[in-house]
């Protein structure tokens, strides 16, 4: 179904989506939880970001696994899945089918624990209906201390070009913020072959329990989002950005967005599209209105389009 141009529809490595919001990996699980809400607005939507998928099917973490904290939520969910196989033979045909009247694009959110694993994963998703592949380089490499792939330019460039090479699809990789120099792991994946660079995952941290003098979380240590990353998500897509523009490589800016205005600020900083997450969980219906405000805001600006934004923030008088 083509999409109807709009102020804010956008072209994202080849991909023409209705509009610059999509729904982020690990918040909307396969997508079909959306389907029970009375009244979700998917013309709002961009792209709906698949939970992370594994070669083969993980139990996730110890619980607890959330932990509540100020301005945000810790996650250590662990990658639950039920394994590549499955999403694609049959998680994927369900939704595709119960999503044909309101079509939107998915997008297939990948992990593994070497580089090999990563290039089988990616060619299960390969043949399927999804319209991307979105590579977490987060996890870690088993085969060198268990350090994440992220973490190292030589070993986020390596999982890039597997990947790149086991699929037709625009590759997206997510850039961890956990790195001493973001633009050089941006620079390395760009060079690998990536079409389109997330921005940012969540940041490290834990939680206590006072009282028992204990981690909150099952696994001690959890990925934070929410309001309280959305300063660091910013600097992070604008460092990026610097490094992404020159080949025109578009960017997905996400971290702690629960507003138009917050939405906006990442256009402004370099992004092409906006990720929402954590603030799902406080208000499913959110997207709607992040749509309709950043609408308005084109419309009082006498703006004619959201590419008129992007990258656009002023450094110097």
């Amino acid at each position: 179904m083509p999409v109807t141009e709009s102020p804010l529809s956008i072209d994202l490595a080849g991909m023409r989506w209705r509009s610059p919001i999509v729904l982020l990996s690990g918040c909307v699980g396969f997508g079909e939880e959306l389907l029970a809400l009375d009244g979700f607005d998917f013309t709002s939507v961009g792209a709906i970001c698949l939970k992370g998928t594994t070669l083969q099917a993980r139990p996730g973490n110890a619980p607890p696994r959330l932990a509540e904290t100020p301005c945000g939520l810790l996650n250590a969910i662990g990658l639950q899945n039920p394994g590549a196989q499955y999403v694609v033979e049959t998680i994927l045909p369900r939704l595709t089918d119960r999503l044909r009247s309101t079509p939107v694009p998915l997008i297939a959110n990948i992990s593994g624990a070497t580089v090999e694993e990563y290039r089988e994963v990616a060619a299960w998703f390969d043949n399927s209906p999804v319209a991307a592949i979105e590579v977490n380089i987060s996890c870690p490499n088993v085969k060198q201390g268990g350090a994440a792939f992220g973490a190292d330019l030589h070993a986020a460039a390596a999982v890039t070009r597997v990947v790149r090479q086991a699929t037709s699809k625009p590759v997206i990789v997510k850039l961890s913020p956990n790195v001493t120099d973001i633009r050089a792991i941006a620079r390395a994946v760009i060079e690998a072959g990536a079409d389109a660079l997330a921005v940012i995952n969540t940041l490290m941290g834990m939680a206590v329990d006072l009282a028992s003098r204990r981690p909150v979380l099952g696994n001690v240590q959890g990925g934070l989002s929410g309001p309280a990353v959305k300063p660091i998500a910013l600097l992070k897509v604008w460092q990026v950005y610097q490094e992404a523009a020159p080949h025109r490589i578009p960017i997905i800016g996400q971290g702690g967005i629960s507003s138009a205005e917050d939405a906006l600020e990442f256009v402004v900083v370099g992004a092409t599209a906006v990720g929402v997450g954590t603030a799902l969980f406080r208000n499913p219906w959110l997207p709607e209105g992040i749509r309709s405000g950043m609408q308005a805001f084109l419309q009082q600006q006498r703006l004619h389009h959201l590419t008129e934004l992007i990258g656009s923030l002023r450094t110097h008088d």
